[in-house]
């Protein structure tokens, strides 16, 4: 994957056959691999939050489930794909073990039901996930074959 196209934290890049996509440290952030298999089309989204509406201001639409989502969705529509997307999700860790946890402070869990509230919302089903636990993750999608990969910070990989 030397020739993959990296997709930096709060970001989102999309791209077609032949190439792939890979996004590095998601930790509580979330990965998304959106993609149309007949037309060999996807993107793949690295989420930090759930949703924008606590930040005030101008706002970066790739760090947010709520605005980056659908924002893909539109990008890839207007490269070619179909509306018949699929969606395989990795991250969301809880990075550091807390024996009471506040609910708020939760972010990897609430980055994980955002993510597939607002997929849901847009009717994409969620055909892979590998999400929670407390460990980072590299995930990448390969639009040649459309598989999707994750490996974990201990070294496993997991084709979802």
């Amino acid at each position: 994957m030397e020739d993959s196209i990296k997709v930096g934290i709060g970001e989102y890049k999309v791209s077609r056959s032949p190439h792939s996509l890979i996004t590095i440290a998601l930790g509580s952030c979330v990965g998304i691999a959106l993609y149309d298999s007949t037309n060999r089309i996807g993107g793949l989204s690295h989420i930090m939050l759930p949703d924008s509406t606590a930040f005030q201001g101008e706002q970066k639409v790739g760090k947010f489930a709520d605005l980056a989502i659908p924002s893909l969705v539109e990008e890839l529509q207007a490269m070619g794909a179909s509306k018949h997307l699929k969606a395989k999700i990795a991250g969301g860790a809880s990075m550091f073990k807390i024996s009471n946890p506040v609910p708020q402070m939760q972010i990897g869990q609430r980055n994980i039901a955002a993510v597939k509230e607002v997929l849901a919302s847009l009717d994409i089903p969620i055909i892979g996930e590998h999400t929670g636990d407390h460990v980072g993750r590299t995930m990448w999608l390969d639009l040649t074959n459309l598989a999707v990969g994750v490996r974990t910070a201990t070294r496993e990989y997991i084709d979802l």
